[in-house]
């Protein structure tokens, strides 16, 4: 089954980019430790229509709810991981995530305010050897189809922060992308939600699609 898994992996960017329907879904993980893994309970399905819509894209409408530990895991090219509190990988967890990651897979992680110190202490359980790389404002995800010279969007102030980026590679691909002072995922939910003018909510969509597009062109 896992060899099964893998080689889906590797034949999603392809079948996604060519306008095809193989049932592509994206992935929430399910943490535990006690965050709120749950948060922004509408920003993939709207990320996943606005990419659909703007381009061309077959994308489930409804994302998957998978753990870190799951083999379920290998069947979704991207996972993305949000919340405000403490989050806790097993062993087990953090080497079935790096085996992911390795195998093509993609993990974005958004930090929904809060999540900073434990997500950057877990992940490196799944990359001991490594630590966050900020991305340049000049980095191909910040110019597919959107363009923003700047590098990553601000959509919500906490503390008075620039926006952050970074990346944990393998063998020079980016597999994991990390948001930090941006509240990207949280521009993505219905308006009604967070009242964000539509402007704002605007780029972070803009920008969650360049995501995708990275992530399925690379």
């Amino acid at each position: 089954m896992k060899t099964s898994c893998l080689t889906l992996l590797f034949l999603l960017p392809a079948l996604l980019l060519f306008g095809q329907n193989p049932n592509l879904k994206l992935g929430l993980l399910k943490y535990k430790g006690g965050g709120d893994w749950y948060a922004d309970p509408t920003a993939l399905p709207n990320l996943i229509r606005f990419c659909n819509q703007e381009l061309q894209t077959s994308i489930d409408p409804e994302p998957a709810t998978v753990e870190p530990g799951s083999i379920e895991l290998f069947n979704y090219p991207l996972v993305h991981i949000t919340g405000h509190g403490n989050l806790i990988f097993s062993e087990e967890e953090s080497r079935n995530l790096r085996a992911y990651l390795e195998a093509g897979g993609f993990l974005y992680i958004d930090d929904n305010y809060g999540l900073d110190p434990y997500i950057r202490r877990e992940m490196k359980k799944v990359f001991p050897d490594q630590e966050f790389t900020e991305l340049p404002a000049n980095h191909p995800i910040y110019n597919q189809k959107f363009k923003f010279k700047n590098g990553l969007p601000k959509i919500h102030e906490h503390d008075n922060r620039p926006p952050q980026g970074f990346g944990l590679f393998h063998e020079g691909r980016l597999v994991c992308f990390y948001t930090y002072e941006s509240d990207l995922s949280d521009g993505w939910e219905d308006p009604s939600v967070h009242n964000d003018p539509p402007e704002v909510r605007q780029k972070a969509l803009q920008m969650g699609a360049n995501l995708i597009t990275y992530v399925f062109s690379h």
